[in-house]
């Protein structure tokens, strides 16, 4: 029989997630995963969040299964304004907030009203794969910063007008990077958001690993250096489970509007009761006595990886050891490639994820990301010891695999 199905023209720009394709291979026995982004759930608030799911049924129950408001539960959205004023350096008000099904949502609202075909969007180098996936249905033409371990240029946003005139708006993680672990300085942001307001293109600031500092917190947001030319997304999924899908969009009031429209034809709102769940446990500061223990044992886990991976991997492998957030961003020696090199290393028991899926363009193949928290300190130690032996044997051979 025939396929019936007309796609959208759109529909061919998207492509599945490498990352999800390689979570399925995950799943066989034996494989050690330093491949997803995944929080550990050793961290969740199992207990709280019963407690919670409880005490919602009991108080509200019929309110928290209705349908809701759009924006979002009243009580979240106040406590999402305060939080990003208090910590972030901020001054937002809670009708600028709106609560999204994830940050991951939230991208995609943002593709929806400010994305246009062969539209510039400006991206770091690399960039967060999802991210990219979400705009491109919409049809843009992404322009890649040049970017260094700080962050992108500012020199290269102040060009924007001439390299890639009618730029939509800049997509920037400053803090913790996915996927390099990058942190953007003080010095790197105040010229970035100046940058940035020189050449007229807004920002769009996503925040999923800000509260997973180690020593010290990352600092006032790019948001707060230019509150009109920004929109910020927060998200719950690292700090408390991902399993709600909870995430915010801060946006300023001329675009707020045009959010609330997208949300609304997405969706109607979030669910109400994962937002009401959500609020019960964290209302009375759950969070400032709960995020410590996450970054205590991610801490301890960046450290036995930054151990593993001086033991293990051969000279030449370059990296910077991450000062939060979920990841080590790794260029292999010259003659490997990441992607070929991956089927070999999942035969040995080891994944992780080759960093080509993470560059809008030109992909460095020599690349890879590995994500340091869902694995314990000895499988950690297993984990990159067998990757060593595989980059080992790789560079030992005759058949090392050539770089493009």
């Amino acid at each position: 029989m025939s396929n019936p199905w007309t796609l959208a023209h759109r529909a061919a720009r998207m492509n599945p997630s490498i990352i999800r394709e390689i979570l399925k291979v995950t799943e066989k026995p034996g494989i050690l995963s330093m491949a997803g982004g995944l929080p550990s759930s050793d961290t969740f608030p199992v207990e709280e969040i019963k407690a919670a799911c409880a005490k919602v049924l009991t108080d509200n129950p019929r309110e928290s299964l209705q349908y809701a408001a759009s924006e979002g539960f009243a009580p979240l959205r106040e406590w999402a304004a305060a939080r990003v004023n208090a910590e972030l350096g901020m001054d937002v008000s809670p009708d600028q907030v709106l609560v999204t099904s994830g940050s991951q949502q939230g991208l995609d609202l943002v593709g929806k009203i400010l994305c246009d075909q062969g539209a510039p969007v400006a991206v770091e180098t690399p960039t967060y794969l999802g991210a990219l996936q979400a705009f491109t249905p919409y049809e843009p033409l992404f322009h890649s910063l040049a970017s260094d371990i700080n962050g992108p240029l500012p020199e290269a946003i102040a060009e924007l007008p001439r390299t890639a005139p009618g730029t939509r708006f800049m997509y920037l993680l400053p803090n913790f990077q996915n996927p390099t672990g990058r942190v953007m300085p003080a010095e790197r942001r105040d010229a970035v958001m100046a940058a940035a307001q020189g050449a007229g293109v807004p920002v769009v600031e996503d925040n999923p690993y800000g509260d997973l500092w180690f020593d010290e917190h990352p600092g006032a947001s790019l948001s707060s250096r230019w509150a009109e030319g920004s929109i910020y997304l927060g998200s719950f999924s690292k700090i408390l489970t991902p399993g709600f899908r909870l995430g915010y969009a801060i946006a300023p009031k001329a675009l707020y509007p045009k959010l609330l429209q997208a949300k609304q034809a997405a969706d109607l709102h979030t669910p109400g009761f994962n937002q009401r769940v959500v609020y019960e446990v964290i209302k009375d500061g759950f969070l400032d006595r709960h995020i410590p223990s996450i970054r205590a044992r991610y801490k301890a886990n960046r450290d036995a990886m930054a151990k593993a991976i001086k033991e293990h991997l051969p000279a030449g492998c370059e990296y910077a050891e991450p000062k939060g957030g979920m990841f080590f961003w790794i260029r292999l020696p010259e003659g490997l490639n990441a992607i070929e090199l991956l089927s070999l290393a999942v035969d040995a028991g080891i994944a992780f994820v080759p960093g080509a899926a993470f560059y809008a363009a030109n992909p460095d193949p020599r690349a890879l990301r590995l994500s340091f928290v869902t694995l314990t300190p000895d499988q950690i130690e297993k984990g990159v010891a067998i990757l060593g032996k595989v980059l080992h044997d790789a560079l030992n051979s005759t058949h090392a695999i050539p770089t493009p």
